[in-house]
């Protein structure tokens, strides 16, 4: 995906170019540039995902870090009490502590899969609103182009705080 993305830029900076060079052609080309970077983190649409995730994953977030800190005492305790404890008891105990930090690293992966799942999810949808955003601006302002990715976008060309604008407006 991430080629086919590279090669389609190089492509389009070609025909950009290209155009360019026509001389008159260039006159009427009309190009513009957004940073979705910009519009991920600072849209409404990307703050409120973010605030309903937070809101939806904080219990189990603050439940996981309890586990750990509770693991962690039990751990110092073991320590502590190693060298007294009979061996069997000893042993049992470890088995005890690995069993629980098993289980505890298998609960933050699933919280990490599920919270990317439910990221990427609220992202999609920030992405499709920005998608029908950029559609509307290039239609009713006779964009040729809007670049999505750049190196370098110049503040005369730069869309971004239009496009942010527009999608906080619209519901």
């Amino acid at each position: 995906m991430k080629t086919f993305s590279m090669f389609s830029s190089r492509v389009l900076v070609g025909l950009v170019l290209a155009a360019a060079s026509l001389g008159s052609l260039a006159q009427d080309f009309k190009i513009g540039a957004v940073n979705i970077e910009r519009v991920l983190r600072d849209s409404t649409a990307a703050k409120a995902v973010s605030t309903k995730l937070e809101q939806e994953f904080s219990k189990r977030d603050k439940d996981l870090t309890a586990s750990i800190a509770q693991l962690k005492t039990a751990s110092e305790k073991f320590d502590r009490e190693a060298p007294t404890l009979p061996e069997a008891q000893r042993v049992s105990r470890q088995r005890q502590l690995v069993d629980q930090d098993r289980e505890l690293q298998r609960k933050q992966r699933e919280f990490q899969e599920d919270l990317n799942l439910r990221k990427n999810e609220g992202l999609q949808q920030v992405v499709e609103k920005l998608n029908r955003v950029l559609k509307q601006v290039a239609e009713a302002e006779k964009y040729d182009v809007i670049l999505q990715e750049a190196a370098y976008i110049n503040p005369r060309i730069d869309i971004t705080d239009k496009v942010i604008s527009i999608m906080d407006g619209a519901k």
